[in-house]
């Protein structure tokens, strides 16, 4: 590689990480202004009109980039590298593969959201106990050999180049590992997510304490060791639920 390439690479390994980050802090203000916006909506604890799918998966995939970009950013450096080489497709075509998967993650999650949201904010029983056995299996899945495995993927990128580097020179090949990353990353990730369905989609405290365990579960040398202790977290908040299920109510 000479001056030249090493100047055009150093250069996308900074202004793609700084995209994501900006398109992350994008998500963040827009789950805070809706979130304001169904607060407003909902001061009298009376049933809000079902949000359309449309609007849903736009704050879905707005949520997601909140949480998840940050923690994509070290394989998205590794990808913006090889492409300002012209080794492989725009790295914006391996991104959109990624937001693809979240997307249609969306669509069973807007069902799930559509049904719990009013009983949530109605306070009903029956909901905490949703909530906990959730929980549960949040936690039980924590401490799985998939969720290890997707997990492990998720913290070892130039694995994942290594495995995938030599077939990612056309846009659909680039799309489809975008996709493929995405997939590790829903099972690394997909029962936290029902916990933020579980306990109202929109739930700013909760999106951040998750998007938190998850940045640090993939990027910070213990996250392994976070991934088994917030499982145990999981598990006691799933009993406290089951036998306390109004407790739900001070979560939301």
């Amino acid at each position: 590689m000479n001056l030249g390439e090493q100047r055009k690479a150093g250069r996308a390994e900074l202004w793609m990480p700084a995209a994501l980050l900006t398109l992350a802090a994008v998500g963040w203000w827009w789950s805070v202004v809706s979130a304001g916006d169904m607060d407003t909506g909902g001061m009298s604890m009376q049933p809000m009109p079902t949000m359309s799918f449309t609007a849903f998966l736009i704050a879905w995939v707005a949520m997601m980039a909140a949480m998840m970009f940050p923690a994509v950013v070290p394989v998205v450096r590794l990808y913006a590298r090889a492409a300002a080489n012209d080794q492989v497709a725009p790295v914006g075509v391996f991104v959109m593969g990624y937001i693809a998967l979240w997307a249609l993650v969306g669509i069973p999650a807007y069902f799930a959201w559509r049904d719990l949201e009013a009983p949530l904010m109605q306070g009903s029983p029956w909901v905490g106990r949703v909530a906990g056995t959730v929980a549960i299996v949040a936690g039980l899945y924590q401490l799985t050999p998939l969720k290890s495995v997707c997990l492990r993927h998720c913290r070892s990128p130039m694995s994942f180049f290594l495995r995938h580097g030599k077939h990612l020179d056309r846009p659909g090949r680039a799309f489809a590992a975008g996709a493929h990353h995405g997939l590790f990353c829903v099972g690394c990730c997909w029962m936290l997510m029902a916990v933020l369905i579980a306990f109202g989609t929109m739930q700013l405290v909760w999106m951040l304490v998750l998007a938190v365990a998850i940045v640090l579960e993939k990027i910070a040398p213990f996250g392994e060791q976070l991934a088994r202790a917030s499982g145990a977290a999981l598990l006691v908040l799933g009993v406290v639920l089951l036998a306390q299920p109004a407790f739900v109510t001070r979560l939301i």
